[in-house]
């Protein structure tokens, strides 16, 4: 598996989203994109150490440092490896008395860890290509690219546009707007439009 190492780049909300955060991470030597839904407690707990604000009593991402700390449990990096029906899973890999091994946990909870111990963070190939979203170049903007037939006729100037055009036309926007909560969820209208019209 192709492993492709991010740095978080940013939290954002919006009014409109209920309480959401949007964790973006972003590709160390690219260009890419990866807003991650979480909550406003993963969110908070991200924050507080990426501020370097210690709260009064250990949190629970504190915690789990401690606990690896105490049995001698050295975190070595933390990896996003899948999208299943729009869900990100993640791995925590570790080494303990010379053997690796790996926990399965929330994207969030594995880059708050990764934050408080100093682990790398990677993306697998995979996941980056179907969920990543380019941002330096406005021909790549589109987060899924178009199939033959999709791209064989550009609709013309003042003719109407499919449903599909407009979220990606949409998408393109909020890219350049820096809002990648509601890109993330214009990518993920977008995959499930293409996949009912396959």
């Amino acid at each position: 598996m192709d492993l492709v190492q991010v740095d978080i780049i940013g939290l954002s909300t919006s009014p409109s989203s209920g309480g959401a955060y949007a964790l973006v991470l972003g590709e160390v030597d690219g260009n890419r994109r990866l807003p991650i839904i979480i909550g406003a407690f993963e969110a908070q707990a991200i924050a507080l150490e990426l501020e370097k604000i210690q709260p009064p009593r250990p949190m629970t991402h504190d915690l789990i440092r401690d606990l690896f700390e105490s049995v001698a449990a050295n975190v070595t990096d933390i990896l996003i490896d899948e999208l299943r029906e729009g869900t990100f899973f993640a791995k925590i890999r570790f080494a303990v008395n010379g053997t690796e091994a790996q926990l399965d946990c929330r994207p969030s909870d594995a880059v708050a860890l990764a934050v408080r111990v100093g682990a790398p963070i990677f993306v697998s190939e995979g996941v980056l290509d179907e969920a990543g979203i380019p941002t330096e170049d406005e021909d790549d903007l589109a987060a899924v690219e178009a199939t033959p037939d999709e791209s064989a006729e550009e609709p013309e100037e003042g003719s109407p546009k499919s449903p599909l055009q407009k979220l990606e036309d949409d998408l393109a926007k909020t890219i350049a707007d820096e809002d990648y909560e509601r890109a993330a969820k214009l990518r993920d209208d977008i995959m499930r439009l293409k996949s009912e019209q396959n």
